[in-house]
């Protein structure tokens, strides 16, 4: 297992990730989506764990270099305001093109986790890419201008009972909205968790009991959805 980055061909124009693959060899394609904070320590570790399961885990840097604290979550705030959501969806189309054409994974299909911010935008992305065939959403409830008819792969959804940004009844109005487009998905929520409860580098928010169970129900799904 090594994690690197690598450049890429997006819209005409070329974006940047890192990419986690399996020593063994490439494994099954995962693009992993950053929280409002950017590409951080903190998310290449988790495609590193990716990695150390068999998948190929490519996080796209969307913020282009630019790295918040975690004790900054009003820079953070702005900075998810002025994402352009159109841009970085190209720009995760261009990740799973990546992972398909370079060699890099194995596969005919890709699966995307995001967490947070990154959540909303995985959704996003299984409604652009005909090649998504797994989605799992993390705290994570859409974005504007998401066509959910779209997706074409099932959807896996991690929610905390208490998660004052992706609100019990965000997650209803999603749940009412994905059944309406007949994608098949399924939403858990974790008792006493809040939001942001798998970021083991924020232990005010982090829940470790619920971070496990929600990773292992993951591994399930993606194993479950992702041939190669």
């Amino acid at each position: 297992m090594a994690g690197r980055m690598v450049e890429f061909p997006s819209n005409g124009d070329t974006a940047s990730g890192y990419l986690s693959t399996p020593g063994a060899g490439p494994g099954p394609g995962l693009v992993v989506i950053q929280e409002w904070w950017g590409l951080i320590d903190q998310i290449k570790r988790t495609a590193d764990r990716f990695a150390a399961e068999g998948f190929s885990a490519l996080v796209p840097d969307l913020y282009h270099g630019r790295v918040i604290g975690l004790h900054e979550p009003d820079e953070a705030g702005k900075a998810l305001m002025a994402l352009d959501q159109e841009r970085a969806t190209k720009e995760l189309r261009g990740a799973v093109d990546y992972l398909l054409s370079s060699g890099a994974a194995r596969g005919e299909h890709v699966g995307v986790v995001g967490f947070c911010m990154g959540g909303g935008l995985a959704i996003a992305l299984g409604a652009a890419h005909d090649r998504v065939s797994a989605v799992v959403s993390y705290y994570g409830v859409g974005m504007p201008e998401t066509d959910l008819s779209r997706i074409t792969g099932k959807l896996l959804g991690h929610y905390g009972e208490h998660d004052d940004m992706a609100t019990p009844e965000a997650v209803r109005a999603l749940d009412e909205q994905l059944e309406a487009a007949s994608v098949p998905h399924t939403f858990h929520t974790y008792p006493g968790a809040t939001h942001a409860f798998a970021n083991e580098d924020r232990p005010e928010v982090y829940d470790e009991v619920a971070e496990r169970l929600a990773w292992a129900r993951t591994l399930e799904f993606l194993r479950a959805n992702l041939s190669g």
